[in-house]
Parts: structure tokens; C-alpha cells; sequence
């Protein structure tokens, strides 16, 4: 179907029986995934720049696979607030759609997953963008990418950004992230893109304030690989 191919697999085989991620139908052939309509409202978007209105300083360029709306949204918070936790893989294979679509596949690519805190990742039963960046360097890899996830980051307790305005996500955002160790910023070799990966843009201050961090760290990211951007917050 597309340049990694395979993607109807990633997004209908997987095997306990349930409502479908996108739309909750229990139609005949859909199992955990999504089912056929929900497949092809997937199928149908493509990865396009996306930045909010306005966009905080140090924001790298961010790339989106679609609005945070239909299938797309409700799948998202299947996988994240639900449980539904074999989602990774087919989300994955669409947020490697993203970074395929972001970066040239010439050079070495760096995966660098926003991070949850670890109160969140208790509530969610592990860090959620961990898992996907895992199915996404598995895709790219599979594809002849030279790719790795680096994991350098760590995230401090913070206020859930649903309760935030655009002020608020500010301030929490600005000392939300810092280094794994300190004074020692992992290996990053000249020619090599560094991709921040994350879920959904809003204010876009998160990845504005993990961008301010790797760049201190001698890492700055070349892009930021989203899944999905709210309407509101954005040039589409």
C-alpha cells in the first residue's frame, strides 16, 4: 500500500476479540484493531506539516499524520486511557509513516519518545510512547532504515495537560523534562536526524521544552513526529 507496506495487517491483525479502536462496531472480521471502515479512513491520510497558532520559540518543525479527530482520536485514547494496549503496533506503523514521510532516509535517524512521568506511566501500565517508538524503529528497520531509539530524557510530575490552558501547559512544560544523566548526552554521530515522537500537538510547548533540553544536550531535534494535531491549535 504505501512505502513500509503491509499496513492493513498492522491495523485489523491482531487477536483478542473486541470493538473495533476507531468506532466500537463489533462487525464480522474485526478483531482488536480497526475495523474495514475505520481501516480505510486511516489508509486515507497523510503524514503534512502542522504547527500551532502560535507556535511557542524552539518548536523544531513538526510533521502529523492527520487531525486529532474520527478514527485517528478515538483509537488514540483506546490505547492510552483504555487499555487497550496491543494498539501499539498498529499505531506505530502509522507514526513510522510520519517519520518516513519527515526525514531523509539517506543518513542514521534517532527516535527520541517524549516521556511520561512516572505516575503516568504507573496509570497506564508503562510508558505509552516507549512502546510505540519500539513498533516504530521495528517498521523503519524492516524497510532498510538505519534507525534506533534513544531514551534520554526523563519526565517530573506534572499537572494533567487536559486541565491546562495554553498558560498553564506553558509554565508545566518549561521544567517538566531533564536529563537521564546529567553531563552526559548520548551519542549522536554527525549526519544523524533526531526525531522527537509524541502522541498529539496542541500548544506544541511540550515538544517546544524537550527540543530546549536535547538541544542543551548537543542533540538537537531535526523534526517532531506526531500521530495527530488538534484542529483548533493549527495550519492543516
Amino acid at each position: 500500500m504505501r512505502d513500509l507496506g503491509g499496513l492493513w495487517s498492522d491495523l485489523t491483525d491482531l487477536v483478542l476479540p473486541a470493538g473495533c479502536a476507531g468506532c466500537g462496531a463489533r462487525a464480522p472480521g474485526t478483531r482488536q484493531g480497526f475495523c474495514p471502515g475505520c481501516v480505510q479512513e486511516l489508509e486515507s491520510l497523510r503524514p503534512a506539516p502542522a504547527r500551532p497558532t502560535p507556535a511557542p520559540p524552539d518548536l523544531p518543525p513538526c510533521v502529523a499524520l492527520g487531525p486529532y479527530a474520527g478514527a485517528l482520536r478515538e483509537g488514540l485514547l483506546a490505547y492510552k486511557e483504555r487499555g487497550r494496549h496491543g494498539l501499539a503496533r498498529p499505531l506505530g506503523a502509522l507514526l513510522a509513516e510520519v517519520v518516513a514521510a519527515a526525514v531523509d532516509r539517506s543518513g542514521p535517524v534517532v527516535l527520541v519518545p517524549v516521556p511520561d512521568s512516572a505516575p503516568a506511566a504507573r496509570a497506564r501500565y508503562g510508558d505509552h510512547l516507549d512502546r510505540l517508538a519500539g513498533h516504530v524503529a521495528a517498521r523503519l528497520r524492516g524497510a532498510g532504515w538505519p534507525v534506533r531509539v534513544l531514551r534520554p530524557l526523563r519526565a517530573l510530575p506534572r499537572p494533567d495537560s487536559v486541565a491546562l490552558g495554553s498558560a498553564g501547559r506553558a509554565v508545566a512544560a518549561e521544567s517538566a523534562f531533564r536529563l537521564r544523566r546529567p553531563g552526559s548526552p548520548p551519542p549522536v554521530g554527525e549526519g544523524t536526524s533526531v526525531v522527537v515522537l509524541d502522541d498529539i500537538v496542541t500548544t506544541g510547548v511540550t515538544l517546544a521544552a524537550v527540543s530546549r533540553v536535547l538541544r542543551a544536550a548537543g542533540m538537537t531535534p531535526n523534526v517532531a513526529a506526531v500521530l495527530a494535531a488538534t484542529q483548533k491549535r493549527r495550519h492543516w
